[in-house]
């Protein structure tokens, strides 16, 4: 009875293991309060907690990660209002990493920040998410990123390689209330730089160019710089250009001003070394879709 006891407590630790390493998400979740006086921290403490266990200890997709090849994410939430009940305010610092191939080089593939924001949660209680189904506006906002972080990763290593996790991502705000006015971001109606258009834009056939271009950028410029700087930056160029003829399909498309928000310094330290005829034609293409950072892209014409 010992012996199968034993045999039994093995199998559970390594059923743990398993499930543990296959999760998809690394996402670090960090709460800043600061702005809430007078209100015991250990409320924002455990809703950090449950935060993190909801995005890192569930299984979002039916591939096995690896811990190596877990996604590196994070989400900062400032609280600029609560209740003092369970209704919380602020917004959400949002950003997706992802490493590049023989370096410790990790490269910014999204960086937003998800502005009124509001949100019920209970102290104590466990997140869920269920499909197609309205739970919360929390539960709905984490599992958008959830979606949102693996679809971009997976078109980062293959070309239009998200459309499974963008299609679970329409289906969570197509399951917000109509209703539910209070939740803002959801709607096409409400601005265009919202979560709504972000995902319009990267399921949008009309502006593929922009998808084929951030993988091309990823996969075969970054990836290969290490053994083939020279082709990696040419790669680059060719990938800029599809992304410039997204730009051009759509002057001011948000995906693209996401992009050049975490790229734009990673695309000077690139091309600053490069010779004056590669500088010239890289600027010319940055300039023209990102023009509010010229100054900046200038950099590269000047430096040695």
């Amino acid at each position: 009875m010992k012996k199968n006891f034993c045999i039994f407590l093995i199998l559970l630790i390594l059923h743990q293991n398993v499930s543990v390493n296959s999760q998809e998400l690394n996402c670090n979740i960090s709460i800043n309060s600061s702005a809430i006086t007078n209100v015991d921290q250990s409320i924002f403490d455990n809703l950090q907690s449950s935060i993190y266990e909801f995005m890192n200890a569930r299984k979002w997709t039916n591939y096995n990660f690896e811990p190596e090849e877990r996604i590196e994410c994070s989400i900062i939430i400032t609280i600029n209002s609560y209740d003092n009940v369970n209704m919380y305010g602020g917004t959400f610092q949002v950003q997706l990493r992802r490493p590049v191939y023989n370096t410790s080089y990790h490269s910014t593939l999204f960086n937003f920040q998800d502005k009124d924001i509001q949100f019920q949660y209970t102290l104590g209680t466990s997140l869920d998410y269920i499909e197609n189904t309205f739970v919360g506006n929390l539960e709905s906002l984490l599992a958008y990123y959830a979606y949102l972080f693996i679809g971009l990763d997976f078109d980062s290593f293959q070309e239009l390689g998200g459309n499974p996790f963008y299609e679970k991502a329409w289906s969570v705000i197509n399951s917000i209330p109509a209703n539910a006015t209070q939740y803002k971001g959801w709607r096409s109606y409400e601005n265009q730089r919202n979560r709504y258009w972000i995902l319009e834009n990267l399921t949008n056939k009309s502006y593929d160019n922009y998808r084929k271009g951030f993988y091309l950028y990823h996969r075969h410029g970054l990836d290969i710089m290490v053994d083939d700087i020279v082709k990696g930056r040419s790669n680059i160029i060719q990938a800029m250009k599809l992304i410039q003829q997204a730009y051009k399909e759509k002057p001011g498309l948000f995906i693209i001003n996401l992009f050049m928000t975490a790229k734009s310094d990673e695309l000077v330290n690139i091309f600053k070394p490069a010779p004056t005829m590669e500088k010239t034609e890289i600027v010319n293409i940055l300039k023209s879709i990102d023009p509010m950072n010229a100054s900046k892209y200038n950099e590269i014409l000047v430096s040695q």
